[in-house]
């Protein structure tokens, strides 16, 4: 038996992927298993360690939720600055002027190209020495300059793209009716490749929550990752499982994020779908368009 895809599995072939399926399970059993006799052995799973976490409030309220706060306030600093910046470059880029195209293309090549640790680096020194920013403060300006700088540009290529990706049809019939370009651009093309970028703009929102951990080891900025070291040193070396919780709260507020992000794609996506019209009961119990003129047909035996 044939799809269109592929060849349906004979025998050998399901007896190969039994196998398959057997030794992999046994090979993850066994991984799982040196890990869990490794951190037995060195006692890391010993109650004493994970206890403050599910006893006592100390922990979340000293450590975790001020270094979770950290993390959401730079990345959301980060994502409303790199946003409509990203959009402006990637505009930018599709420009039919040489002159604004060629300094977006420059701009967003070089940022892009940059790691985003070296510029935060740069940025804290530049803060350091050019301005009369605080040093309590000055971390938080260059993690958030760090990553405004690198996610715009990612962003301004996401913002291309989508442009990029719909018909050139639609651009040809806002023409027609006599749209100017930022017109076109404005009320066409961007409403329409949202729904399309959205994926890519939220994968990149992930990104900017995860980096903002790079300030913290590096330029002692209090977010949650760097709440490990003072946690682990005041709870008896649990650094095993400090690590532990701070990974769940990422994966926590990353899967949030993505599931709201799939939530409003499909939303997006039905609002398209959809003709706009509200139909409803007429008066004599037949079908009418709410908002449209009612037309009685008069067939020759009365209405």
């Amino acid at each position: 038996m044939t799809s269109v895809l592929y060849d349906a599995q004979g025998p050998r072939a399901k007896q190969r992927n039994i196998l398959y399926t057997v030794l992999f399970l046994l090979v993850a059993a066994a991984v799982v298993w040196w890990l869990y006799d490794s951190l037995a052995s060195k006692h890391q799973l010993d109650w004493i360690k994970w206890k403050p976490f599910f006893t006592s409030s100390q922990p979340w309220q000293t450590y975790i939720w001020p270094g979770l706060q950290n993390t959401l306030k730079a990345a959301a600093f980060a994502l409303v600055i790199a946003l409509p910046l990203g959009a402006l470059f990637g505009i930018g880029r599709l420009s039919d002027h040489r002159w604004v195209r060629m300094p977006a293309g420059v701009v967003v090549e070089f940022f892009r190209a940059i790691p985003v640790l070296i510029l935060m680096i740069t940025a804290n020194q530049a803060y350091s020495e050019y301005t009369t920013i605080s040093s309590e403060s000055r971390p938080l300006y260059a993690v958030v300059t760090g990553l405004v700088l690198y996610n715009a540009s990612v962003l301004a290529e996401i913002v291309r793209a989508g442009i990029q990706s719909l018909p050139s049809g639609q651009t040809d019939a806002a023409k027609a009716i006599g749209m100017r370009k930022g017109q076109t651009m404005l009320y066409v093309l961007l409403p329409q490749s949202v729904t399309a970028m959205l994926p890519a703009i939220v994968s990149q929102l992930v990104v900017i929550v995860k980096d903002t951990a790079l300030g913290g080891w590096v330029l002692t900025f209090p977010e949650l990752l760097a709440s490990v070291r003072p946690m682990s040193a005041n709870y008896g070396a649990n650094t095993i499982a400090c690590f532990t919780i701070v990974a769940l709260i990422y994966i926590v507020v990353n899967f949030a994020l993505t599931s709201f992000a799939s939530w409003l794609e499909g939303r997006l996506r039905r609002r398209k779908k959809s003709t706009g019209a509200v139909v409803g009961a007429g008066p004599g119990g037949g079908l009418e368009t709410i908002g449209a003129p009612t037309l009685n047909i008069d067939d020759g035996r009365g209405v």
